[in-house]
């Protein structure tokens, strides 16, 4: 399993289907930029642009930089989610918050 940033920056931008190019558009980074922390070892990437490429793959900057996970644990996949939402206005906060009681009936 991945462990290594590069490693992990590359299996995830395969699993969202993104090119170097799509990633680095996401991230406000060049294509190149994104190869070499792909290839490159050890990369350099600065805690911003850490941030933007966690963001745009859908996992926390922690998780990217730690070498000990190499999956997103489910807790890391809800921070993302919960980030998230926090952004979100407040009609769109109010339609997720009646669909999860919706799914909450059901199971009564």
């Amino acid at each position: 399993m991945a462990k290594t940033l590069g490693e992990k920056i590359h299996r995830l931008r395969k699993q969202k289907g993104y090119t170097l190019e799509k990633l680095g558009e996401l991230t406000e980074s060049s294509k190149s930029y994104i190869w070499e922390l792909e290839n490159k070892n050890p990369p350099r990437p600065s805690a911003d642009k850490i941030s933007r490429i966690a963001a745009a793959l859908g996992v926390t900057a922690d998780y990217l930089v730690d070498t000990r996970e190499s999956t997103p644990m489910p807790d890391v996949v809800d921070q993302v989610f919960f980030r998230k939402y926090r952004n979100m206005d407040s009609d769109t906060k109010e339609k997720i918050r009646q669909m999860v009681e919706l799914w909450g009936s059901e199971k009564r």
